[in-house]
């Protein structure tokens, strides 16, 4: 049985909003890079 007075463990992670924001930086421009490549790519295939 779970105990009321624990904390949850999502509870317990504090973000800092920078962190947060450098690690969407990090996922979203190899992201956006690979969409510009594909779309380059594909353009290109069917000229």
């Amino acid at each position: 049985m779970a105990h009321q007075d624990e904390p949850s463990q999502s509870a317990a992670v504090k973000s800092s909003p920078v962190l947060l924001a450098v690690v969407w930086l990090w996922v979203a421009i190899p992201f956006a890079y690979g969409l510009y490549e594909l779309a380059m790519t594909s353009r290109k295939l069917f000229e």
